[in-house]
């Protein structure tokens, strides 16, 4: 069977990389990733899952917009070390066949630019694009995985649409990517990942490479993605329920002014609470019973009237919400990392948000997936990542797609 090549942009911890890892029908050639903590985790997890032993000088820890630097390598510097540098990562393969990845969504995010005074405009992450776009013009790849938020379709920082620039710069370097964009939409609940998250998943094809862009991309989102959804809908219960319980008591060395919480073992890293304070740990108890009685008293005007009561402020917005147990998670996002207000665990006897395992689980990590950093770090990449499931169906219609051109060219 072939393999095909590919490199993986703006990777983040690995999650569109371990899904198309997971379908045995890749290679990894290199990555690319500027976070620390997130080059750590993906250059343990090829290293200790996949056996990639080289992935210390595969996963290129710098700033993706240094790009003289990021082709031919770099020496000594303070932050990122010393690399060969994509080309000569390239060249010890010979091609690529495909480049996967996304640039940060934090600027298309329609939820960021209505907290940002100036919508975003002046983020300098609108325009990563333009490097992905560089990479793809130097590699010359069969196609590109481009993956973001919805809120691109939407995103104007200089008035003019950034989908239309996006799809210019790749049309100038002989890619096109689909005409009807809504068939891009993809909701990852659809491909068994327990959780509503949708993303817009661009592929980008050759223009020398296929013969009808269009017609194939057309097929590809309406025939081909379609066949490798799941079974069924996975709700949050299905996904964690199964995970080690937490029990809250007093802690008598504080004189009963603390509540902490009775940890039994667990062989999964990982799976371990915050630190809640009582006032808290009794707002989860409250809003987790509502829910798990199935009253659902608490509708956003309560929740605020709680929050005012609880905390002694107003807010504009509630800022809670419990995890209904029988669905899929509502979509995990990197204020995790802040806090996990808005994902309380459904059920009323633990008082709590939900662990960095089963933020892990509901973007369908496997167990044995590890993320190395702090906590912090850990449910920021989570909510950043590409869930490896969604990643792993994308990856098995990409290998159905090539193969049939590869085929129908023979």
């Amino acid at each position: 069977m072939t393999k095909y090549k590919f490199l993986d942009i703006f990777a983040g911890c690995g999650g569109l990389e371990d899904g198309f890892l997971q379908t045995e029908k890749y290679i990894d050639v290199g990555a690319v990733e500027w976070l620390k903590p997130q080059v750590n985790t993906l250059r343990n997890r090829l290293k200790s899952k996949w056996g990639i032993l080289d992935s210390e000088e595969r996963v290129l820890h710098f700033d993706i917009q240094r790009e003289k630097e990021l082709f031919y390598g770099w020496k000594n510097d303070t932050e990122y070390g010393s690399s060969i540098g994509l080309d000569s990562i390239v060249k010890k393969s010979e091609v690529i066949d495909l480049i996967i990845g996304g640039p940060p969504c934090q600027a298309y995010s329609v939820a960021g630019r209505i907290r940002d005074e100036n919508g975003m405009k002046d983020d300098y992450r609108n325009y990563l694009f333009e490097h992905y776009c560089s990479i793809v013009n130097r590699y010359k790849p069969k196609l590109f995985v481009f993956e973001n938020v919805p809120g691109i379709l939407s995103a104007k920082p200089d008035g003019t649409p950034i989908i239309e620039r996006i799809r210019k710069g790749f049309s100038d370097i002989g890619y096109e990517i689909v005409e009807n964009l809504s068939l891009a939409k993809i909701d990852a609940s659809n491909y068994s990942v327990p959780q509503k998250r949708e993303r817009i998943v661009i592929v980008g094809l050759s223009k020398t490479f296929f013969a009808n862009p269009q017609t194939t991309l057309q097929k590809f989102y309406t025939q081909i993605l379609p066949k490798y959804k799941g079974k069924k809908i996975i709700s949050v219960k299905e996904s964690i329920d199964d995970l080690p319980k937490f029990e809250p008591y007093f802690d008598e060395a504080h004189h009963k002014k603390h509540i902490a919480y009775k940890v039994p073992e667990c062989s999964i890293s990982w799976h371990e609470p915050r630190y809640q304070n009582p006032r808290d740990m009794d707002t989860f108890r409250i809003l987790a019973e509502d829910v798990s009685s199935g009253r659902f008293d608490y509708d956003s005007k309560k929740i605020t009237e709680l929050y005012e009561q609880k905390v002694g402020s107003k807010s504009p917005i509630h800022r809670y919400h419990v995890l209904e147990p029988n669905k899929p998670s509502t979509t995990i996002i990197a204020h995790l990392y802040k806090d996990g207000n808005r994902f309380i665990h459904y059920d009323p006897k633990q008082c709590r948000t939900i662990t960095v395992r089963e933020a892990a689980r509901l973007q369908s990590f496997d167990d044995d997936f590890d993320f190395i950093g702090n906590r912090g770090n850990a449910y920021q990449m989570i909510g950043n990542a590409v869930p490896p499931k969604l990643a792993k169906a994308i990856g098995n219609a990409i290998f159905e797609l090539l193969e049939e051109v590869k085929y129908v060219s023979l």
